[in-house]
Parts: structure tokens; sequence; C-alpha cells
């Protein structure tokens, strides 16, 4: 039996869906009880669940045998570094006496021992406090989500605009999420002695202004790219609905990714997905 945290999301859906498709067991984990019906006619068995409990969380991971661990995102209108730390505190205490045999946990380029820098840091700390255990585990380190560019797919529409705070020209690593959960599936089904870190982006590497050229031709129509200067990321941030620590969160996570040169070890795994293919593929759900 395989177990998926965060099967209402893009990544875990794909972990949940291709693990599904080759026949195989699984139970997705989620807050909302309204989920459990799609999930029931994919095959799947659903267990509506509050991962802060641990003791209950605990008796449901004895059910399985691997787990894919995606540690919650926290609303941006909260203290996001204290939400998602708590969470996955919770979820590692669950794993004590659970039986489990592998886990595979997704984590984020650029993850490192420093506060104050959103899921950089949150997610480093999950990498540290699963080692301490005596489960195998795969960490699955993904690059810059091309989902994150989901929220603006009105504004593209509507004003013919996308708004970041890297500058348009600016090349990042990114990958559909779908890619991920393709290829966290593989690596869960893997033998149990097999584990250790992997990194995972895109068939290309994009810049802010890609996006929008991706948006134009799929729009049919140019969409410009506005950059937010980087004194202004806070006051962007908030205006967006984002809590004052969590914009001080956002801007500091996104500082390092400009500044800061990772170390990839041996080659990152690469998913299909263009961006292009991906902005198709979001504005035909919405059409």
């Amino acid at each position: 039996m395989y177990i998926i945290l965060g099967a209402t999301g893009h990544v875990g859906t794909a972990v949940a869906e291709t693990l599904l498709a080759r026949g195989e067991e699984v139970t997705v984990i989620t807050r909302n009880a309204g989920k459990s019906d799609d999930w029931q006619q994919k095959g799947a068995k659903v267990a509506v669940a509050d991962i802060r409990d641990v003791e209950g969380f605990r008796q449901i991971l004895q059910k399985g045998k691997r787990l894919f661990f995606l540690n919650p995102p926290a609303p941006p209108t909260s203290d996001t570094i204290a939400e998602e730390r708590k969470n996955m505190h919770a979820i590692v205490s669950a794993l004590e006496g659970s039986g489990l045999e592998k886990i595979v946990a997704q984590s984020t380029y650029g993850a490192q021992d420093k506060d104050g820098i959103g899921d950089l840091g949150v997610l480093y700390e999950m990498e540290q406090a699963l080692a301490k255990t005596n489960i195998p585990t795969t960490i699955l380190r993904g690059a810059y989500y091309m989902s994150n560019w989901d929220v603006f797919l009105e504004s593209a529409r509507e004003e013919q605009k996308i708004y970041t705070l890297y500058p348009a020209d600016f090349k990042i690593a990114m990958v559909a999420p779908e890619d991920i959960g393709r290829f966290a599936a593989h690596l869960l089904t893997e033998a149990v002695e097999k584990t250790g870190l992997h990194h995972i982006e895109g068939p290309a590497v994009y810049a802010p202004a890609d996006v929008a050229e991706a948006f134009s031709q799929v729009l049919g129509k140019k969409v410009d790219t506005v950059v937010i200067p980087r004194n202004e990321w806070v006051s962007y941030l908030t205006k967006m609905g984002f809590s004052q620590k969590a914009a001080e969160s956002m801007a500091a996570m996104t500082a390092v990714t400009l500044d800061e040169k990772y170390d990839l070890g041996s080659a990152p795994e690469r998913g299909q997905t263009t961006i292009r293919a991906y902005i198709k593929k979001l504005v035909k759900a919405t059409t």
C-alpha cells in the first residue's frame, strides 16, 4: 500500500494517479472529505485526517508500506514558516512506530540551513529530520514549479501582463508539477535499499519573459512582463494578500534564488513538459 500526502495538489495528484495506472494499491490523505468520491472513483482509498493529530495519523501510516511525503503549504495569510514547520514536525513524529519501509520526500532546489527563507529552510529541516529516522528515505528536490504562474492567468487575459519578482531575463530552472509526481512515483516503486538525493527540472531553463511569451502564443495576444523592484517586493506581496511575515519570507526566498548558485551534484532528472505546453494546458483547463 502506498500512502500519498498532498494528493489534492498538483504533485501529489500525479504521484497517486501514476501509481493507480500501474495497478498499485493507493491511499490518499486529505483534510477535505468532499474530495473522497473523486479519488474513490479513480480506485484509491481515502483517509480523511488532520496531520497534526499525530497518533491518528500514525494509525493511518501503519496501514501502508511506503509514503510520499509532501509537507502541506500554509495559507499565505498566515505565518507560513511557523505553520509549515508545525506540519512537518507533526508528520515526522507520526513516523515513529509507523512500520513504513520507505519514504520519498518532496523538497526543493536551494534547501539550506538558514532561517527566515520560507520553504528553503523548512524543507531542509525536513530532510535532516528524516535522516534521523530509521526509515530508508529518498529526497526529491524540485525546481521552481511552473504552477507558480497559474495565479497570473487572469492578469494575462485581462491586462495582458504577468508580474514577477525576478528580472524579466533571469533564467531559472522550472518544472511541471506533474513531471515531479511521475518521477516521485517511480522512486517510490524502487527497491527499499535504493535511496539518495535527486533533483528534477524541466527540459530547459526559462525566464519570466519566456513565460510571458508562452502566454502570448497560447492566448493569441501580446502579454508583457512587469518586474517588481526588489525594494517593493514585501509591499507588493502584502497587497496580494500575504501576511507581513509570509511576505518577508517569500522575499527572502526569492533573494536566495537570485543571488545564490546551487550544487546539484549529478545531472538532474529532466521532465518533458515545456513552459508553453504547461501554459497551454492551464488555459485549456479554464476555458
